[in-house]
């Protein structure tokens, strides 16, 4: 193995924790990963690694030589990239959350991996904020605020956020028409991922943003329990547009207080900040980006 390849693994194994996960992400046997970094601590005449039986971490020189190894390999990328011939190949590893996987990304995604044939596609599934180098993961795809983090920020879209409730909620508790008369309406609560708590429901009045709790008899932290939850009409509840579509469509949803609408949500694709982004991450969020704007998601109410 070269020693431009065998930089490659060593980062993935100071970036995986683990000889195992790095050979899996590279495709290569663990024991030529081994003895790939074996090489280069012999030919440096230092120990890269700290080696346990848990868990693989850099030395002092180790953690040097890594950043050393990012720089190098992020400039021999971003030369090659700059050839228009040059074809995006290999794993390319992608979270998303699920509702917009399925909505967005997975119906057109026969068509981006036939124009890249030399790509392979893993994606997960979730909504948490993960470390990507550490879990091997090229880029995150997700709703709402971004928070701070050692990660760069793209936004793809705005999902118009509106408030339902199912034909039996207003049958029991009457229709809303305005965010200030709610008293005696309920709520289906949803659990913040970033907080814990239950988020308020919100509305624009007179251009200005107001954020009302109401009573929660049922709360859920899953996107599909809450719509459910809304159907059997257990409270009021504002999601995306685009998750209900189906509910509305047949009536087991009704759009209410229209005229008071949530804010939109933004959707992000995010990566690490202090990593070259590869032509395949770069392909990719260019053609989702197109996905979002050719399916008129940054519309608005």
């Amino acid at each position: 193995m070269d020693t431009l390849n065998a930089m490659r693994v060593f980062t993935r194994v100071v970036e995986r924790r683990s000889f195992t996960l790095a050979a899996e992400d590279v495709g290569l046997p663990r024991s030529t990963v081994t003895n790939a970094v074996q090489r280069l601590e012999t030919r440096l005449g230092v120990g890269l690694l700290n080696r346990t039986t848990r868990q693989v971490s850099p030395t002092l020189d180790g953690q040097a030589y890594y950043q050393r190894c990012l720089t190098i390999l992020a400039d021999i990328e971003d030369a090659e990239g700059a050839f228009a011939g040059v074809v995006p190949k290999g794993l390319l590893r992608v979270d998303v959350h699920g509702t917009l996987a399925r909505h967005f990304l997975l119906p057109d995604l026969p068509a981006f991996l036939a124009a890249y044939p030399q790509l392979q596609f893993h994606m997960s599934e979730g909504d948490r904020l993960i470390d990507l180098v550490r879990e091997g993961v090229d880029c995150v795809l997700r709703v709402g605020e971004l928070s701070d983090s050692d990660m760069i920020g793209r936004r793809v879209g705005m999902l118009e956020e509106i408030t339902l409730a199912s034909p039996g909620y207003i049958a029991k508790y009457g229709m809303p028409l305005h965010p200030e008369h709610l008293d005696g309406h309920r709520m289906v609560g949803f659990h913040s991922t970033v907080t814990g708590g239950i988020l308020p429901l919100e509305f624009t009045v007179n251009g200005i943003i107001r954020n009302i709790t109401l009573p929660a008899d049922v709360s859920v932290n899953a996107a599909e329990s809450f719509v459910a939850s809304a159907q059997l009409g257990f409270g009021l509840i504002q999601v995306p547009r685009y998750h209900v579509e189906t509910g509305l469509a047949t009536r087991s949803l009704i759009q209410v207080l229209q005229d008071f609408p949530p804010s939109p949500t933004p959707v992000s694709l995010l990566y690490p900040r202090n990593r070259q982004l590869s032509r395949r991450v770069r392909v990719f969020i260019d053609w989702l980006t197109k996905e979002f704007a050719s399916k008129n998601i940054n519309r608005q109410p």
